[in-house]
């Protein structure tokens, strides 16, 4: 049967750690049937960074998969605090902003890494929700990406 956790184990991808505060917020909030997740940067399966502007000392593929990192420290969030993707139904809303230079034009393509992973995952019925995809001056720590999502979860989970 295909589920999330099924869908994430044939992609063969680590998750990083799950990404603790840096500040006064909840990395994720339940709400009834929703599941809001703050932004989440680019954490690395050793816990550091990935740091740069798109533009500058990234390139566009670069910060794609930069973006496909934050989608996997949002899936280790999930894990975290809801201790498997299974529970989650659906994704509703992705915001990606793109820490890129003032000329840089394509950020939709930048967070495609993160909602190309949330497909494979959910699959593109379920894995495909409304989406922004805006560029900053600059982020946090200078991390190239940050997305946050909410999603929707199964009844009863």
């Amino acid at each position: 049967m295909e589920t999330p956790e099924n869908n994430f184990s044939k992609l063969g991808l680590n998750l990083p750690p799950a990404p603790k505060p840096l500040g006064v917020y909840r990395p994720c909030l339940i709400d009834g049937k929703y599941l809001y997740l703050s932004g989440h940067g680019t954490v690395q399966d050793d816990g550091s960074l990935i740091m740069g502007r798109i533009g500058e000392e990234l390139d566009m593929e670069a910060g794609k998969l930069a973006a496909r990192q934050v989608g996997l420290a949002m899936l280790s969030t999930i894990k975290a605090n809801l201790g498997t993707l299974n529970r989650v139904k659906r994704v509703i809303k992705v915001l990606g902003m793109v820490n890129c230079i003032s000329s840089f034009e394509k950020h939709p393509y930048i967070i495609n890494g993160c909602s190309e992973l949330f497909a494979e995952v959910w699959g593109e019925e379920n894995g495909i929700g409304v989406r922004s995809a805006v560029g900053m001056g600059t982020l946090p720590d200078n991390i190239p990406v940050e997305v946050e999502a909410m999603f929707e979860l199964h009844e009863g989970a």
